[in-house]
């Protein structure tokens, strides 16, 4: 598998499925915002499938 999100998509991943997981721990948004979870996983390991079915990838370094 090849990184292809750079380091802002992943920040930005990280954080925004932390937020949502958060959210979804204290129960202000319901059980659907344990979708966080994936969002927090392809900013950890730096592979989105989503991003390798559309071919994008915003990972400055040549793979």
């Amino acid at each position: 598998m090849r990184t292809n999100t750079g380091n802002g998509d992943r920040l930005l991943r990280i954080w925004v499925g932390a937020v949502l997981i958060g959210l979804a721990a204290t129960d202000i948004i319901g059980p659907w915002g344990w979708i966080g979870v994936l969002p927090v996983l392809t900013g950890f390991i730096g592979w989105c499938p989503a991003y390798a079915a559309l071919g994008i990838n915003t990972c400055p370094a040549k793979n």
